[in-house]
């Protein structure tokens, strides 16, 4: 991905979690306290915000310094979560062009970090069970040579299915976890957030294809 496509990815997840505050809000009512979708949103309102201050020395920059206004600007445990996601893929791309391993590398990098400020792993039913599945089908694609077009599709798939499967889960992690069996049979507002933004930014690089 070139520096702008890299941008585009940041901001189809901000515009994502905007436009989406009242639904992932409402999934997460279901089991937690509701303030997912209000969180996420303030926090990435912050980042449209700023966004022709934010540094774009290279992409690996650009992408540390979002996760810095996350993490200052989300409330409760998502804050923490999702800027150290971008603070991880941001220390992983550095300063070099993001090919699809960088990308993998980066998303793997993610994922240990809000495995370790979550104290979380997949099978929690938290973000982790779409954000896993993403990254191992992502990997997949690239090593079967894939385009970018089938290879984004392929993604978009796999993560909503994994969103999806998190219904039949138990939270053992977050405010969810605290209704012991009465979380399963909802899915997990953190993994279908995960989906719903992967899907726009699959859309958004159609359109982009198109142009």
């Amino acid at each position: 991905m070139s520096q702008d496509q890299v941008e585009l990815v940041v901001q189809t997840i901000a515009r994502t979690a905007v436009d989406n505050e009242k639904y992932f809000g409402d999934l997460d009512a279901v089991v937690g306290d509701g303030d997912f979708g209000y969180s996420l949103a303030r926090g990435f309102e912050k980042v449209l915000e700023g966004w022709d201050e934010i540094d774009r020395t290279d992409a690996g920059t650009f992408l540390k310094k979002t996760g810095i206004i996350i993490s200052s600007r989300i409330g409760g445990t998502s804050g923490p979560i999702w800027g150290t996601a971008f603070l991880r893929a941001g220390m992983t791309a550095g300063s070099d062009d993001v090919d699809g391993e960088k990308a993998v590398a980066m998303l793997r990098n993610a994922i240990e970090g809000i495995k370790a400020r979550g104290q979380s792993d997949v099978g929690d039913k938290t973000l982790l069970d779409a954000l896993v599945p993403l990254t191992d089908r992502l990997e997949q694609e690239i090593k079967n040579g894939s385009d970018a077009a089938t290879t984004l599709a392929a993604v978009s798939a796999t993560t909503r299915d994994a969103a999806e499967a998190t219904k039949d889960m138990v939270a053992r992690r977050g405010r969810a976890s605290y209704t012991g069996e009465r979380s399963r049979g909802s899915v997990d507002a953190g993994a279908m957030a995960v989906a719903v933004i992967v899907e726009q930014i699959n859309q958004a690089f159609a359109k982009e294809a198109q142009a």
